[in-house]
């Protein structure tokens, strides 16, 4: 081997991370936000979907009122598309430069990106988690509903307190780039 190919994989993970663009980070924050809410979302819904298929079929009453499980489910990918949004207006590309102008701060341009990705991965994680939890808790609604109706309400709760994961995680993410501001 060369010297420059020794130099090429001697470099620590510090040179190869800030070698990506910051733009990249926050597209990358901004794509797997939506992304990881939207498989969440989908993830719930088959679980809910699943059970309210099979025990609509011994107790066909259960059908119209446990849809509201998959409305909780579908509430995790719009939390995803509000934060992607939010995210998206963040991220404005830099005007042309003269010669004379001041320097973009790299600093802020590196924070902006790797908050913006953060926010991301942060509102994606908690999104996925609350569709499937909100999946197997409106699962549980959907059979316990079928034995006992009884039951309908006090489950229901259970399902709204998985729901509030997701909107614990937007919170989260846009605290977490409330301070995120590329450089025009």
């Amino acid at each position: 081997m060369s010297t420059a190919t020794d130099e090429l994989f001697n470099q620590g993970w510090g040179d190869v991370l800030s070698n990506i663009s910051p733009y990249a980070w926050g597209s990358m924050g901004v794509a797997l936000g939506l992304t990881l809410s939207i498989v969440g979302a989908a993830w719930g819904i088959f679980i809910t979907g699943s059970s309210l298929l099979g025990a609509a079929v011994k107790a066909p009453r259960v059908r119209s009122k446990n849809l509201v499980s998959i409305i909780f489910c579908e509430a995790t990918a719009i939390y995803g598309v509000i934060i992607a949004i939010i995210l998206q207006s963040k991220m404005n590309q830099p005007g042309l430069r003269n010669e004379g102008d001041e320097p973009i701060n790299e600093q802020a341009l590196y924070f902006a990106g790797y908050a913006v990705f953060g926010s991301g991965i942060a509102v994606g994680l908690t999104n996925l988690a609350s569709g499937v939890s909100v999946g197997i808790a409106g699962s549980s609604c959907v059979l316990a509903d079928a034995q006992n109706a009884a039951l309908y309400v006090t489950i229901l709760i259970v399902e709204i307190f998985a729901s509030a994961l997701g909107i614990f995680g937007v919170i989260v993410g846009i605290i977490l780039s409330n301070n995120a501001e590329f450089p025009k």
